[in-house]
């Protein structure tokens, strides 16, 4: 069959139209791979930054909306990958590194002396009270010491009491001790004993009502019984509490004195219970007088309550304390520090921890300037060092200042990453 020219030539146009759409769909695909992949490399020449506001970026160069400032090509940021989440690594060339002072310091063990701060209130050492009580039934003749507060020495006078017993038990006493001379040439070894345990328990009857022995001897010595005898301070001490009173009747069992020996006193010390593993019995401590600055006083923990104050959420610590010139006054408040025993542990300076809150972090600086940040895990503070319990290994080093140039550059360099991953342009 025959064709005619005019459907060759219709034909060959439609071959003819193919072939464009062919090559346009090819070079289309081959621009967007290119651009894709340009797009992906982060060329810094296609985003500009203002150096006084980092967060504003533009694809094109123009001025700072914000300070009107040229803005300037973005430099490349590090090598990608170390960083953490919000962080990126930061690389810094040696010379800016001198000219904004970064200091690093080495991952290392040290012996670490933990101290417990608080605060202590003065009480009166338990051990070192002493009660006057009457034992028998009277009235009070005459007042030695009239006062609170008083130093009174051991055997010094209190105070002297008439009672009508203690007069019978003097007289009871002498009869025992004209029995007992009497007896005392028996030629019975029975009738001897007999005037021997008379006379002995007399006279301890007027010992178990505190009667002295020098009492006892003049009462021997003069052969006459003493309307009223008087009662010596049993210890050394001040007068805290004073209940007799000249002329008071007295009845067995009834306070008249109470004494406390201030040479050393108690401290009871708040402790927190977070810091409550950090005290045990026999560390040293130190006690510093708000009012009076100095090396303060020595003490020594002696017990640690088993109980904790449910307002406070604090457990006591009660210090035993050398009143050294009775500076130390009961219910007085002073500074304490606890020395808990020194340990060897790995240590990092507390500036080079940067605490968010949630986490925290250290910059470790490698090789040519880059410095990585990191997630650490700490334990305790002491003398201006963090206990590390993991994130660093000893050997390694960390930024130590300035921390807050370096995490804003991290920052800054991980919300650009985050921008580009994203594939689109950001104004702020």
């Amino acid at each position: 069959m025959c064709r005619t020219r005019r459907e060759v030539g219709g034909r060959a146009w439609v071959w003819a139209l193919i072939a464009v759409f062919v090559v346009a769909g090819v070079g289309l695909g081959a621009y967007r791979v290119i651009g894709g992949r340009a797009a992906r490399s982060g060329e810094v020449a296609e985003q500009w930054t203002c150096p006084m506001h980092p967060s504003v970026i533009r694809s094109a160069p123009g001025q700072c909306p914000i300070c009107g400032m040229d803005l300037v090509p973005l430099e490349a940021e590090g090598p990608a990958g170390g960083g953490i989440e919000g962080h990126g690594v930061v690389e810094i060339s040696s010379e800016k590194q001198q000219l904004i002072g970064v200091v690093t310091t080495t991952v290392e063990r040290r012996s670490l002396e933990r101290v417990v701060r608080t605060v202590g209130r003065v009480t009166v050492d338990e051990t070192r009270l002493a009660d006057v009580n009457a034992k028998v039934e009277g009235w009070i003749e005459k007042l030695y010491v009239e006062e609170t507060g008083k130093l009174v020495q051991r055997g010094e006078r209190l105070l002297a009491i008439y009672s009508p017993e203690l007069v019978s038990t003097q007289e009871e006493y002498l009869l025992a001790l004209r029995s007992r001379e009497r007896t005392a040439e028996s030629p019975f070894e029975e009738v001897r004993r007999s005037g021997e345990s008379l006379l002995e328990a007399a006279r301890e009857r007027l010992r178990l009502w505190d009667i002295s022995e020098a009492e006892i001897e003049r009462l021997e010595e003069t052969g006459k019984a003493k309307k009223a005898l008087t009662l010596h301070a049993p210890a050394t001490g001040y007068v805290l509490e004073k209940h007799a009173v000249e002329g008071m009747r007295v009845t067995p069992g009834m306070m008249l004195y109470r004494l406390a020996d201030l040479s050393r006193v108690w401290v009871e010390a708040d402790v927190y219970e977070y810091e409550a593993p950090l005290v045990e019995v026999g560390q040293e401590a130190r006690l510093t007088i708000p009012s009076r600055p100095g090396p303060g006083c020595p003490g020594r923990v002696a017990y640690v309550y088993p109980t904790v104050e449910v307002r406070t959420r604090t457990l006591k610590a009660r210090l035993e304390c050398e009143n050294r010139g009775m500076l130390l006054k009961p219910d007085m408040y002073v500074d304490v520090e606890i020395l808990a025993p020194a340990e060897d542990a790995l240590a990092i300076p507390q500036e080079a921890v940067l605490d968010s809150g949630t986490r925290k972090i250290v910059f470790v600086a490698e090789a040519e300037g880059r410095f990585v940040p990191r997630e650490v895990t700490v334990g305790a503070r002491a003398q201006g060092y963090y206990e590390v319990v993991g994130g660093v290994a000893e050997g390694e080093r960390v930024v130590s200042s300035p921390n807050f140039l370096i995490d804003s550059e991290s920052r800054f360099q991980a919300a650009i990453e985050a921008s580009r991953e994203g594939g689109g342009e950001h104004e702020h």
